[in-house]
């Protein structure tokens, strides 16, 4: 039996595909409900489904960030989007991340069912009759074809909410969090894409911020360190230097010193 979930902020519709759909004809079983996003992405971890029908247009939730999140988390699981949003961009972007279907509200049985047949048809074939090598060999090739995009976008939205947040104490699980994924994921999607672990990024980006910081001679290096998010002007000093080759001072000195070259130049 296949095991499905339902994610949305509206109950009627939840037990509407509950009741309305004869699941055993598709050799499905329901094996949970949720109403947020949040909840829902939990119930998916811990339960592990192969086929999600979830709304994306729920309050307090960024849906194509979650379904990037499944997809690069769990790239077996086929997911039904169901929502009331029209646009077709959104619907395409959806697609794109690897959406089985996008069904506007409100679909009727057929087209639900429509879906269902392709879904467990996909899974079928990912569950016939192989060799346990060729599975996986079949499981690492659809991961590298379908999880790409998914992946490339879950840590483009990661990386834009340290950017927005690095001035204040963030950790690896709050931005996993926001993104829909766990923390163990988050962090292989980093290094993958980027070569670097999520402290080493958050780094970058508070030392890029410091050095527009120390352009500007009136701010004390104490100071400016806690601007960027640390707490201990001696790991900012040694993080700084670390990255950049000079100290603080250093770097603004020769900002201040490269300035007054510039400034003869343009006189000349």
């Amino acid at each position: 039996m296949f095991k499905v979930m339902i994610i949305d902020d509206e109950p009627i519709i939840v037990e509407g595909i509950k009741k309305i759909v004869p699941w055993e004809k598709y050799g499905c079983q329901i094996i949970a409900t949720a109403n947020d996003g949040i909840e829902g992405s939990r119930l998916i971890r811990e339960l592990k489904p192969d086929i999600l029908f979830s709304d994306i247009s729920m309050p307090g939730i960024d849906g194509l960030t979650m379904v990037a999140g499944l997809r690069s988390e769990f790239p077996l699981i086929k997911i039904c989007i169901l929502t009331g949003y029209r646009d077709f961009d959104y619907a395409q972007k959806a697609i794109s991340l690897g959406v089985s279907r996008y069904l506007l509200k409100p679909s009727n049985l057929v087209e639900i069912e429509e879906a269902i047949a392709v879904m467990t048809a996909g899974l079928k074939e990912l569950k016939a009759d192989e060799e346990p090598a060729e599975i996986e060999e079949n499981q690492e090739r659809e991961e590298d074809s379908e999880t790409k995009a998914a992946g490339s976008f879950i840590v483009y939205n990661a990386i834009q909410y340290m950017e927005e947040n690095y001035n204040r104490k963030i950790t690896l699980s709050e931005v996993a969090e926001k993104t829909y994924i766990s923390q163990w994921h988050l962090s292989k999607l980093l290094n993958k894409h980027k070569g670097l672990n999520f402290s080493e990024i958050l780094n970058n980006i508070r030392v890029k911020e410091a050095k527009k910081l120390l352009m500007n001679s009136s701010m004390r290096i104490g100071d400016i360190a806690w601007e960027v998010g640390f707490t201990d002007i001696a790991h900012f000093s040694k993080v700084f230097k670390k990255l950049t080759g000079l100290s603080a001072n250093e770097y603004r000195n020769s900002v201040l010193v490269q300035k007054l070259i510039d400034a003869d130049k343009n006189r000349e």
